[in-house]
Parts: C-alpha cells; structure tokens; sequence
C-alpha cells in the first residue's frame, strides 16, 4: 500500500521499487522500501500518509525504510535513510502523536525526530 504522494518534482528523478526503476510524475504513490533519486538537476517532494513532507535536492538518495500510520491501533513508525544529497523534513502526526517513533537515518549518524522540521545534508563519495 501507498505511504506517501509526490506532490512537488521539478528536473530528472526516478523511485527504484523492488529493483525497477520508474520515473517520477506527480501523484506517484511511494511504498515501503521505494528508493527516491534525483538527478544533478532534480527535486522531489512527497507528503506521508499522516502529513510528514520530505523534500529532496539534487542528486539525492534516500529510503523509506517504514512508514506505519495506524492511529487507532497506537502504531507509529517513520525510519527514512538519507545516502547522498539533500533533504528538508517537516514532522507530521507521527512526530507529534509518538515522538520516539521517527527515526532520520545517514551514513554516519541516526536523528530522533523530536522538533517539527530540520534540514541534512549528507556528502556523497
């Protein structure tokens, strides 16, 4: 099932679902374990099914490791990890109904998302 849309996208990108590359367009739903890349020129914004929005500079990675939004089952879960690029998050109901259940993962580090937004960066190789 769907976790999250793409609701902004400008230049190349693309979303890698079980190892098949799909190109970007607006109002693509995005699934656990989708891979989002942008290319030297592109910018990807998605909103997650309880609000959160992630949006992505050029030459970026990132996974959505999970996403669990069951409000009437008390089941929240947000783990996204940053490989290369850059990244703006604004914390939706996740955030703000469990906070410990959002996790921001890099190469180097992991964030416990307690605020409501924050930027990374994450230096490629």
């Amino acid at each position: 099932p769907a976790v999250a849309t793409i609701q902004k996208l400008s230049g190349t990108a693309t979303v890698v679902r079980q190892g098949q590359a799909i190109p970007a367009t607006m109002g693509l739903e995005i699934w656990e374990n989708d891979t989002l890349r942008t290319g030297h020129n592109g910018s990807i914004g998605i909103v997650f099914n309880d609000d959160t929005f992630l949006s992505l500079g050029p030459g970026s990675i990132l996974v959505i490791d999970e996403f669990v939004f069951a409000p009437k089952q008390g089941k929240f879960s947000i783990v996204i990890t940053m490989l290369k690029g850059t990244a703006a998050y604004l914390s939706g109901l996740i955030s703000k109904l469990s906070p410990d259940s959002a996790h921001f993962k890099t190469p180097t580090a992991s964030i416990g998302i307690r605020g409501t937004k924050f930027v990374a960066k994450v230096e490629g190789e």
